[in-house]
Parts: C-alpha cells; structure tokens; sequence
C-alpha cells in the first residue's frame, strides 16, 4: 500500500490551533502559509516516493555487523544521501550554522513523515537534531564551528550515548569515565548499549554524545559530565583524520525497527581511550543531554503518531477493499466491502481520531517551544517553557501508546491477513513497541507529569490549560448545530474529571505521594483524553468557521465529525480514569499479596 502524508491534517492544525498564524502575522516567523503548504507537500512527496520503499526492506534484511562495521539495508544509503542532498536535515538548525530555522511545529509535521514512510531511516535524523541542539545550547565554540555545520548538512550523523548494562534508566549508575589529559581533550573509557545508529553506513562520520565521570566527581547524577567522540578525529583543516578508539563490538536483534542499527559501543578498547571533548560544564552533563533528550521525547511522541497513521492508512485501504458478510443498510451485489460494517467502522474512526488527537498534542507541544524560542517578552518565553515542559511527558507517552494501540487495531482489521507478515500490518506493530520504551519509558513519562510538571508555578500551569480547555469546551457548546452533536457536553465532563483529579493529585503532591504515583499513568491519560478532545474541537470550530464563510472542502464535515466521534466515545472514558486515579491507588499500594504469590 503506497504512503501518503497527511498534509491537509497537518496544515489545517497548524493554522486552527497553533501560534503560528499569529507569529507570522507579528512578524516573528518570517514564513508564509503558502511556503508552509509547499515545505508539507515537497516533504510528503520525498516520504512517499524515496523513503517509503526502504520500509518492507529495512524490515526484511535488517543490518549486518562485521569487522566493526554496520551495514545498513538496500537502499538506505542511497536514500539517505538524496534526503541530505535535499537539505532536509538542515530544516530545524539555526541559520549561522547552515540551517533554515523553521518553527518546531513545521518540523515535527516533517519528521512525522520521515517515520511514517519508514521509521528506521527518520529515527537517524531525529538523533542528529537533538545533537545539534544540545551543541548549540552547551558547546564552545571551537566545537560549535567544527562539527555543527556538517551535522545540519546531514554530512555527519549524531548519536546519544547513556544507557550501560547495568544502568538503564537510573543515570546514576553509569560507569563509563573519562580522564583530562591537560591539553583541552579527555579520555574516554566504557561501554555503552542499546546506541541508535551507532554505527552505520550512511554518512562520512558519526559524532557521539557520551555521558561519562571524571576523577574525584560526586556520586550520583551530580558527577555525570558530557563528551563529544567523534567516530573520526578532525583535522585542522575540518577534513577527517584518524580513527578514534570509539567502536561497535554488537548490534541487537530486535522485535522491529530492523533498519535501524541498535548498537554497542565500546570507548577505549585499545587501551588509550577514546579521544573525547567536554560538552558544558563538568559535572553538568545531565543538564546539557536533556536538551538533547527533550528535544528527542516530543520526537518519539512523533514516530508514535506516524506508525499510528500508516498503520490506519493501510487499515482503511484494506477495508475498503475486503469483501466479508453481509452489511446492514449495503446496497451492493455479493459481500460487502468490511469497512460497511459498523463495528470496522468504529475500530477505523478510533484509529483516526486517536491518530490526529495524538498529532495535535504533540503539535502543540511544539508550538509552545516555538513561543518559548521565538517570543520577544521574558515573561512569555518562560509561560511557553512552562507549558511545553508540562505537554512533554504527554506528547511522548500518549502519543506512543497510541502508536501501539492503533497499529493492533491494524492487525485486527486485516483479520488473520494481519498476522501474516506479507500485508505488512504486523511489522507496524511491531516497530511501534519499543517507541514507549525508549527515550524515558512511558511509566516515567507518568511520574515526571505527576511529580515535576503539574506543580510548576503552584499549580498555575496546568490550571490554565484546564480553563483553555473548558473554554473550547463551552464555545462548542455555544454552536448549538447538529453535526456537533454531543460534543460540547461530553468535552466538558473530561475537562471537569481533568480538573477534579489534577487538584486531588496536587494535593496528594504534598501529603501522600505514593497516591499520586500509583495514580500516575491513568492520570497522563485522562489529561490526553481532556487535552487531545479540545485540539480536536478546537479544529472542529475553525472547520464550522470555514463552512458558514462558504467553503465547500468535505474535508471540513469530516473534520467535525472526526472531533464528535472523539468527544462521544473516547472522550467518556475521561470519568472512569478520574475514578481510576482517585479511587485506585489503594488497590495498588496494597497488592502485596498478589505479587508476593509470584
């Protein structure tokens, strides 16, 4: 089934419920629509056409490793140099570095589309921009001119090295060190797993973020700095020098994403180490990978809603075609096609609407960065970092749980063709799993929202989304038309479950914490379902705007009727969550006795 990218989806959230419109109307966007609509469309172009094909392949042949070399699928390489060539690696980059500095919304939509097409080639960029922004935000300047400009021209990849085998998501355990040699470099030794393209074929050098200790440093995460380690030394001159003692001694065999190269990197196997330059301030490695790891969450939150679309695109093209049964009120000769049948219907409308609430979070997600980075006012960058910290852990861990569900639905509408490897439906399931895994596991996502991000500024930040939200809420109400249906009414019960178990959980903050993390997952869903249900509506009124101006687009019906379905029967879970987080955390703080059986 060919890709096609969701450009008008994509175009019409960004003009209906982003800042966008605005920034470029004050000036502080130097873009155009037009320019947007052409940038969407060039990209889902590229996705379908070169990227695209790799996916079935890079599932098929995997990579291979010998002789410390990784060698990447058929046509990887070539597609790779193509996407490089066509400057897309360049897009988020600041422009002093050679890049084009389009806002974060604009450039989520194109990673999308890169990991929709195949998400083992668009992971490679989405670990290079988090490089580039953390060398942006923390390198010096010798580094800064060295390696970013061949980062942002995709010349050179990047890579992000914390996980050992005895510390995955606790940092505080990492081993691997680092020695100062007194010339301005350090020596890098240790073993670092699970390293995403690590190694690869695709690009002249790979520049390698490595979290390491140096001598005498404080235990913990306090004593963690961070390293660059070039896979190739650099020459004064900026051509490639020696290889650095920086090598790939594995490569995993994994449940999917088989394209992708999951390595592990061992630095200074042959005795002197790994030559290596220091990213910040010593000790302060953990606040300079965090700019690399947030920037990398919103983007996995991104492949979660990409796999999700694929997988519906190719459900709803199966449907159509199909033919099972007889469907009440089908009028055709001989079976009808499934997607007749009510109960495809409905698994195909929850795949969609789960599909676009997910990608409205995370473009609002996005959009909040683009105000934090763009804003001219301190006040309102600081409210902007405020509200993208807050969306951060949901865009992530929604968003790829989303991925999951929607991809089994996949496979649940092809029937047992579904679970044959040839429709290609089990492989989007498949590489969506490891999605709530990595980059902080979803269940951290929970616990960060519960525990750091709700409380900022008192409670101020998510109080005033809640009141965003129950705006959108009453303006649906206020329509009174019928294609709306029940949608303001069933959006105001999960904004007021939202806000009922957002005030219980501020106050268990401060009296009973074990409540609020026992509560925690439940809860970043019922904010998904609050938040992702006023996206949509949001959408839905600037698509009622547009008809009652005249427009005839169907997409604009659709529209409305996609944010309805939402709103009626997957919104109304929002109630029984606020029960879940209020009402259960006794079951789970006092199970021990059904553990302790096993």
């Amino acid at each position: 089934m060919a890709y096609r990218a969701p450009v008008e989806d994509v175009s019409f959230l960004l003009k209906s419920c982003t800042s966008l419109p605005r920034l470029m109307e004050e000036g502080i966007v130097d873009l155009s629509f037009d320019l947007v609509d052409s940038v969407l469309e060039e990209a889902g172009k590229f996705a379908a056409s070169e990227v695209a094909p790799l996916d079935p392949v890079s599932d098929k042949e995997g990579c291979t490793l010998k002789d410390g070399a990784v060698a990447t699928p058929t046509g990887v390489r070539a597609a790779y140099a193509a996407w490089a060539a066509a400057g897309w690696p360049s897009v988020a980059a600041e422009e002093r570095f050679g890049g084009q500095h389009l806002p974060v919304a604009l450039t989520s939509a194109l990673t999308e589309f890169w990991n929709s097409a195949c998400p083992s080639f668009g992971i490679c960029g989405v670990l290079t921009m988090g490089a580039v922004e953390a060398l942006t935000a923390h390198g010096a300047k010798a580094l800064q001119d060295t390696y970013l400009p061949n980062l942002v021209a995709g010349t050179w990849t990047g890579t992000m090295n914390l996980t050992e085998p005895q510390a995955g998501s606790d940092l505080s355990a990492l081993r691997a060190r680092a020695e100062p040699k007194g010339d301005g470099t350090y020596r890098i030794f240790g073993t670092k797993i699970f390293i995403t393209y690590g190694e690869h074929d695709v690009a002249e050098n790979i520049v390698h973020l490595v979290l390491a200790r140096l001598p005498g440093a404080p235990a913990g995460t306090r004593g963690i700095s961070l390293f660059l380690v070039p896979k190739f030394l650099v020459n004064a001159d900026g051509s490639l020098g020696a290889r650095n003692d920086a090598v790939c001694t594995g490569i995993e065999h994994k449940l999917g994403l088989h394209g992708s190269p999951t390595c592990t990197m061992t630095f200074g196997d042959k005795g002197e180490g790994a030559v290596g330059w220091l990213i910040g301030e010593e000790n302060r490695g953990l606040n300079c990978m965090f700019t690399m790891m947030n920037n990398a969450r919103l983007a996995v939150g991104v492949q979660g809603v990409a796999i999700a679309e694929r997988a519906t695109q190719r459900a709803i093209a199966f449907a159509k075609e199909r033919r099972q049964g007889k469907a009440a009120g089908y009028q055709g000769e001989g079976m009808a096609p499934i997607v007749a049948h009510p109960d495809v219907q409905r698994t195909l409308l929850t795949m969609r609407a789960e599909t676009l609430a997910a990608r409205a979070i995370c473009l609002m997600t996005a959009d909040a960065l683009d105000r934090y980075h763009r804003l001219p006012d301190p006040a309102a960058r600081a409210a902007a970092l405020a509200e993208a910290s807050l969306l951060t852990p949901v865009a992530k861990a929604f968003s790829t749980d989303i991925g999951i569900e929607v991809a089994s639905m996949g496979v649940q509408v092809h029937g047992g063709m579904g679970y044959i490897e040839e429709t290609g439906a089990a492989q989007h399931l498949r590489d969506a799993r490891i999605f709530a895994i990595y980059e902080g596991t979803n269940g951290i996502q929970a616990i960060d929202l519960v525990t750091r991000k709700i409380g900022q500024n008192g409670g101020d930040v998510v109080e005033a989304l809640i009141a965003d939200c129950r705006t959108v809420a009453a303006d649906v109400t206020a329509v009174n038309a019928v294609e709306f249906g029940h949608m303001g009414v069933r959006l105001g019960e999960a904004v007021d479950a939202f806000a009922t178990a957002t005030r219980k959980m501020l106050d268990w903050l401060g009296e009973d914490q074990g409540k609020a993390l026992a509560g925690a997952t439940p809860y970043l869903r019922l904010f998904a379902r609050a938040a992702g249900g006023a996206y949509l509506a949001k959408a839905a009124l600037a698509a009622h705007r547009a008809r009652t101006e005249g427009e005839s687009d169907p997409r604009l019906a659709a529209r409305i009727a996609l944010a309805r379905f939402f709103a009626e029967n997957l919104a109304t879970e929002a109630r029984g969550l606020c029960e879940s987080v209020i009402g259960g955390a006794g079951a789970v703080l006092e199970a021990e006795a059904v553990l302790a059986l096993d």
